[in-house]
């Protein structure tokens, strides 16, 4: 059993977080409202996953939920307590080797509105409707000539 890499970005309402699993099945995640529970296999080695987190804060599991990509698996867990910010991810301080900030994400939340569920939808939608076969080949892309 491996730990599955993964990033994580807090919100105002809710915390992100991404399990980098491509090409992942039997898919499970259990929410409690002190930790989550994840687990999966992925590739074509049936690699298995598993990951359990004791949560910095509390959250609402019935509002909480997840969404599977061909490369991840996307995990929103509803806040307990709305607007108090999360600096971590786990209640534990220590620094875990599988798990990291998405700083891509990250963003000052102060003024957001309660929309975060609604984008976490907008952006699964999108993500399961793109098809990653028919991508450009992309070889020598950035070999520029110069003048």
């Amino acid at each position: 059993m491996h730990h599955a890499a993964a990033k994580w970005y807090d919100r105002r309402d809710s915390v992100f977080v991404e399990f980098c699993v491509e090409d992942s099945k039997d898919v499970q995640v259990k929410f409690d409202k002190n930790k989550f529970d994840f687990s999966c296999v992925s590739g074509t080695d049936n690699i298995k996953h598993q990951n359990t987190v004791e949560l910095f804060g509390a959250i609402i599991p019935e509002e909480s939920k997840h969404r599977r990509t061909d490369r991840s698996v996307l995990c929103c867990l509803r806040k307990e307590e709305v607007g108090k910010s999360w600096p971590r991810l786990t209640k534990d301080k220590a620094k875990c080797n599988w798990l990291s900030v998405d700083f891509i994400n990250w963003k000052d939340w102060e003024d957001d509105s309660d929309e975060d569920l609604s984008s976490f939808d907008k952006f699964s939608d999108m993500m399961n409707s793109m098809g990653g076969d028919d991508l450009p080949d992309l070889d020598g892309a950035e070999e520029e000539v110069l003048i």
